[in-house]
């Protein structure tokens, strides 16, 4: 029983969590990023960053830090940023960063960025790899939304990739949208610009995807036992939190002490 009960008041608090996030929107950023495939690599080194995206949840303005961007400032050809990349890199995550320290207010809403191969962390490394000093983000500024849909919801609210999956139940368009498989294969063929976009879109998906969970609106297949964990220790606790509960709790209590005084 104490199972069911654990499951409740997870959802409960991640619930709590996300409508948290919407009551103070303004102060919320989604992020997401493109880099270098950390799979199958051989020579130790940490994947090299792409672009990164960061979305306010409120009002949608974005503000996006890439490769290519930093290319066209400084005059490189598109075709040359190989031969450059280091250096455009750093002043990507120079500008990112620096971004960054002027929101240590804010909460980053995120998507599976858990550790040092792809998070946080990694950017944080890879920016001092190239002799920067991040900002480092406190990890109570940071909520994973794939871990809160799973809270919620269960773990068989989507099939994997749980991500495309959530998009195609709720008839979100895959425009710009970049699988792992596809930003593998963009990044061997140096289409920056394509994962540039793919993730500004996937920020805008993310937004949408918590603004459905929070409205109560998004849809899954999770079967109806799974989003109310349901068991009779979970009823229980459901009439405890009722207010007509605290009520008669609260009649008893008086009553009894009226009997142990003779009173009644």
């Amino acid at each position: 029983m104490g199972k069911y009960l654990d499951l409740y008041k997870q959802r409960k608090k991640a619930t709590e969590a996300l409508d948290g996030l919407f009551k103070n929107a303004h102060h919320c950023l989604v992020v997401h990023y493109s880099c270098e495939s950390f799979y199958d690599r051989v020579d130790g080194r940490t994947p090299r960053i792409t672009s990164i995206a960061a979305r306010q949840l409120d009002s949608g303005q974005t503000r996006s830090f890439s490769i290519h961007k930093m290319a066209e400032l400084q005059k490189v050809d598109l075709s040359d940023i190989e031969s450059h990349y280091d250096r455009l890199e750093r002043e990507m995550l120079d500008e990112f960063f620096a971004f960054a320290s002027t929101q240590t207010h804010c909460t980053w809403l995120h998507w599976n960025m858990r550790d040092i191969n792809y998070g946080f962390q990694a950017l944080e490394h890879r920016h001092r790899v190239l002799g920067g000093a991040p900002c480092e983000t406190k990890d109570d500024k940071k909520i994973d939304l794939s871990r809160l849909l799973i809270a919620i919801y269960g773990v068989r609210y989507a099939g994997h990739p749980r991500l495309e999956s959530v998009m195609k139940l709720n008839k979100i368009t895959h425009r710009d949208f970049l699988s792992g498989k596809a930003e593998a294969a963009a990044w061997d063929s140096r289409e920056f610009v394509k994962l540039h976009q793919s993730t500004l879109r996937k920020v805008d998906v993310m937004a949408n995807l918590a603004g459905r969970a929070h409205s109560r609106t998004l849809t899954t297949q999770a079967p109806w036992q799974d989003r109310l964990h349901f068991h009779p220790s979970v009823l229980v606790e459901l009439v405890k939190e009722h207010w007509l509960f605290g009520a008669i709790s609260l009649v008893l209590a008086v009553a009894g002490v009226l009997r142990l005084l003779g009173v009644i």
